[in-house]
């Protein structure tokens, strides 16, 4: 029996992953059989002996292959009766809005066809998700193309994410402080966003002085800084490209602005200083107009009726350390009453744009005195300024686009060209709509209320007609 019990050490069982493998190891060795009645009869005994002992070992390979069988059903049947209790066999729950918890790795035991690979899964480990079965490592983030191992992970449509992925593709990030917008008490993400802009950010810089450029609005970002104006104002650096700084430098769009004027058979007749200023010149010349509307929360603008001494940029500030503008030259300048009209005052270091409507603004209101409009409301004089205004933005948002086109086609253009001279950049052009999208959204009653007002009647009926009928009735025509 020592033969035979070296047969049976010699045969091994391996199970592996849910394969299930058998090799049967054969030790012994034969020799070449001898001639004569001995050698035979023992060559019989021993023939007999080997059948005995294979029957043996067939019978028990038999057994031992019941056992795994056994052992591979209860196996199959603790799954599917823990898949049934926990999942009931419906799609795995959403967490968070997106968060699933995938079905256990289990035990394949029959044909299946992995949704990553397309290639048999067979005797092994697969995942069961989305009404298909994959391979371990064929289950991958859709974002980094990695193996998704995790307990939990995130579905966007019918892509799977590691849910850093996910938060990483998806979750809004703050577009001040650059990172991820924080999630509420009750599970919900919550920012502020420009109407305009679309800037999105945290609700809490809006408590945490995070500065503002005083032309488009947009929050300063941490990774980049405005430029700060001696007046305590800061200016984005996409805007500060085309401000105009001091009188002089204005001097040009002051006459375009007259131009355009002429154009409407509205002539400014009158020769009306136009300065440029700082902001605490202009307020303290709004607190010596003995009359004027002023739109809060700051007036960029005024159109001066009374004799004042007012002190005004001469010379363009330069930038110095810090980003920081340096405090501009300026003189004093004397205001004298030669008509209804003293001076056109507007507040330095915004773009051309923005300067230029509101200087058509104040035209306006400079305008109407000198033709002898009696006193109107504040939302009919506001009103129709804005329309002015208005009407100055859309005709540079035009033109620009125009020149943008000629440009574009002729070989000859300079690339060089400054915005101020007539290309408008990109940024220019959005900016200009910008401006346009500020006077027609305008919330206030004489500014707003009134613009669209005014607009509404100069549609119908024309701009001539409509300022003969505020002349004679004091109010926009319906």
């Amino acid at each position: 029996m020592g033969w035979l019990t070296k047969i049976f050490k010699g045969s091994s069982h391996r199970i592996s992953e849910g394969n299930y493998n058998s090799k049967h190891v054969d030790d012994r060795f034969w020799e070449e059989p001898s001639t004569g009645l001995e050698v035979y009869a023992q060559n019989e005994n021993e023939d007999i002996d080997r059948a005995i002992a294979l029957s043996l070992l067939e019978e028990e390979d038999r057994k031992a292959r019941a056992r795994d069988k056994n052992m591979h059903l209860e196996e199959d049947e603790q799954l599917a009766r823990a898949l049934q209790e926990s999942l009931n066999v419906e799609p795995p729950p959403l967490q968070n809005g997106n968060s699933y918890h995938p079905f256990p790795f289990v035990y394949s035991s029959g044909y299946r066809i992995c949704g990553g690979c397309h290639n048999e899964i067979g005797h092994g480990r697969f995942l069961n998700f989305m009404g298909a079965v994959w391979h371990p490592n064929c289950f991958k983030c859709h974002a980094c193309h990695q193996p998704i191992f995790d307990y939990e992970f995130s579905m966007s449509g019918n892509q799977p994410y590691h849910k850093m992925c996910y938060k990483e593709q998806y979750h809004p990030k703050c577009d001040v402080c650059k990172q991820f917008i924080p999630t509420g008490m009750n599970g919900l993400i919550e920012y502020r966003a420009h109407p305009f802009w679309l800037q999105k950010y945290c609700p809490s810089h809006e408590m945490d002085r995070t500065p503002r450029c005083c032309s488009c609005e947009r929050m300063e970002p941490r990774d980049t800084k405005y430029v700060k104006l001696d007046d305590g104002r800061k200016i984005c650096l996409e805007c500060l490209d085309s401000a105009i700084m001091d009188t002089s430098e204005c001097q040009p769009l002051y006459h375009d602005i007259q131009e355009f004027y002429e154009g409407l058979n509205m002539r400014v007749s009158q020769k009306v200083p136009l300065l440029l200023v700082e902001r605490q010149a202009l307020n303290d010349a709004m607190e010596g107009e003995k009359h004027g509307h002023h739109h809060l929360p700051e007036t960029r603008g005024l159109c001066l009726s009374e004799e004042q001494t007012i002190s005004t940029i001469s010379r363009k500030p330069r930038i110095g350390a810090g980003n920081r503008v340096m405090e501009p030259l300026t003189e004093p300048y004397r205001l004298t009453r030669r008509c209804e009209v003293t001076a056109i005052l507007l507040l330095y270091g915004l773009p051309r744009l923005l300067t230029g409507s509101i200087l058509a603004h104040e035209m306006m209101h400079a305008w109407l005195r000198l033709n002898g409009f009696r006193t109107l409301r504040p939302d009919v004089e506001e009103g129709i300024c804005q329309v002015l205004a208005h009407m100055w933005i859309e005709s540079e948002i035009v033109a620009g686009s125009a020149s943008s086109s000629i440009a574009s086609t002729s070989a000859s253009s300079s690339s060089a060209m400054s915005s101020k001279k007539g290309k408008r950049s990109q940024f220019e052009r959005k900016l200009g709509e910008f401006f346009k999208h500020q006077i027609e959204s305008d919330t206030s009653a004489a500014y707003g209320d009134g613009f669209r007002a005014g607009n509404r009647a100069v549609r119908q009926y024309g701009l001539k007609s409509t300022l003969e009928h505020i002349r004679l009735t004091g109010s926009f025509p319906y």
